[in-house]
């Protein structure tokens, strides 16, 4: 069964910090570009982070620019978002997805494979 799990989700207080993974389980990741989502409720889903399938390429959104960090290792097929500095609108759904080509990922937020989700919330 060919999917991705996503994981590292939790509550935090604003200021802290969590770290999400993106592993993939029936394929190798290392083929696709990555890309980080995510979903508050009553809004649209937007990409947070994205990342190349070698690792050379990466591009934020303008709210997370300095406080989050994607990054991958091919290795352990894992795909990683450090989250830094988190505040209360940060809170969401967030979701990793796999896509073959950079555009499709970037500018048209597509993905081939998508994982199920892991919620995060920033609160006091």
């Amino acid at each position: 069964q060919l999917q991705l799990v996503e994981s590292g989700g939790g509550l935090v207080q604003p200021g802290g910090s969590l770290r999400l993974s993106c592993t993939a389980s029936g394929f190798r990741l290392e083929h696709y570009a990555i890309g980080w989502f995510r979903q508050a409720p009553g809004k649209e889903r937007g990409g947070v982070a994205y990342i190349s399938s070698s690792g050379d390429r990466t591009v934020y959104a303008d709210s997370v620019k300095g406080r989050f960090t994607i990054s991958r290792d091919n290795a352990k097929n894992t795909v990683t978002l450090q989250m830094n500095s988190l505040n209360p609108e940060d809170t969401a759904v967030y979701y990793c997805a796999a896509e073959t080509f950079w555009e499709n990922l970037v500018a048209e937020l597509r993905g081939e494979f998508w994982g199920q989700g892991t919620q995060v919330t920033v609160s006091s």
